[in-house]
């Protein structure tokens, strides 16, 4: 018996399609999925404006001694735009920030309309003097921020003045120098910086001394030199110190009440 010969069977693949008709089929897959995804993103904005996710509630939680929640809620929400989704938190920090007394602000959404808050609030640690004459207040970092000065309970805040964004620098130095002249029982009233880097420093009990210019280390240990020495000028003349200028090389210069003359001090370790 003669075998019979296999029959070839159509194959759709391997016939090679012409160009124009590849095109549309490329053309036509590109389409539907833009379509798809069109679809699906007006889907999505339909959800997300939805009003199950407007924004019910602010939970505000820290520091709120100086401001009652209410009053931060009544400060801040009415500069919120948006609901879940659509709320910019970078906006958000700056409305609550913007409350007195708070220093900043941490916005957190949660799931699916509400929002967290929580705050820390600035301790006025002194009094900044400004040109115009209209104090602000520095903060413990050394920041100055405007907050209404009768809301201060501590009337003995020191006075800082110095350049513009020299704040914590002064800060710094006279948390450094209270220390050094507690010892003479003289408390800083005022310390300033000029422009070009000189210290002053009024005390309570109306001394005024000038320090000079120099390292925050080089005006401690000046200060250490003269505090040390200082009352064996003061028990001599048994007056009580006005003013002195630690800027001389060799020691300083005292006025005491009653003396006009000045009195050259010299640091231990040196021979008159």
């Amino acid at each position: 018996m003669r075998a019979q010969a296999a029959t070839p069977r159509f194959n759709p693949a391997a016939v090679e399609l012409p160009g124009e008709v590849r095109l549309v089929n490329i053309t036509a897959s590109m389409l539907f999925i833009v379509g798809g995804v069109l679809m699906a993103a007006l889907a999505l904005m339909w959800l997300i404006r939805q009003p199950v996710f407007n924004i019910k509630s602010v939970k505000v939680e820290g520091e709120v001694t100086r401001n009652s929640v209410s009053t931060i809620r009544a400060n801040a929400l009415p500069q919120l735009a948006g609901n879940y989704f659509t709320l910019d938190l970078s906006r958000g920090k700056q409305a609550f920030e913007a409350v007195p007394w708070v220093r900043q602000a941490i916005v957190q959404r949660v799931w699916p309309n509400r929002l967290r808050v929580l705050l820390e609030e600035h301790h006025a640690v002194a009094l900044w003097a400004m040109k115009d004459g209209d104090d602000q207040l520095v903060n413990q970092q050394g920041e100055v921020f405007q907050a209404n000065l009768g809301d201060v309970e501590d009337e003995a805040l020191p006075t800082l003045k110095g350049p513009d964004g020299s704040s914590a620098e002064v800060l710094a130095m006279y948390q450094r120098l209270v220390p050094v002249f507690e010892t003479l029982e003289m408390h800083i009233d005022q310390l300033s910086m000029s422009g070009r880097g000189s210290w002053h420093a009024e005390f309570d009990n109306g001394a005024e001394i000038e320090l000079g210019r120099g390292t925050q280390d080089e005006l401690v240990a000046r200060s250490v030199r003269f505090v040390a020495t200082v009352t064996q000028v003061i028990e001599r003349y048994q007056r009580p110190l006005v003013y002195a200028d630690l800027r001389h090389n060799e020691g300083y210069a005292v006025r005491l009440k009653g003396i006009t003359t000045t009195t050259v001090a010299t640091p231990p370790g040196r021979r008159n």
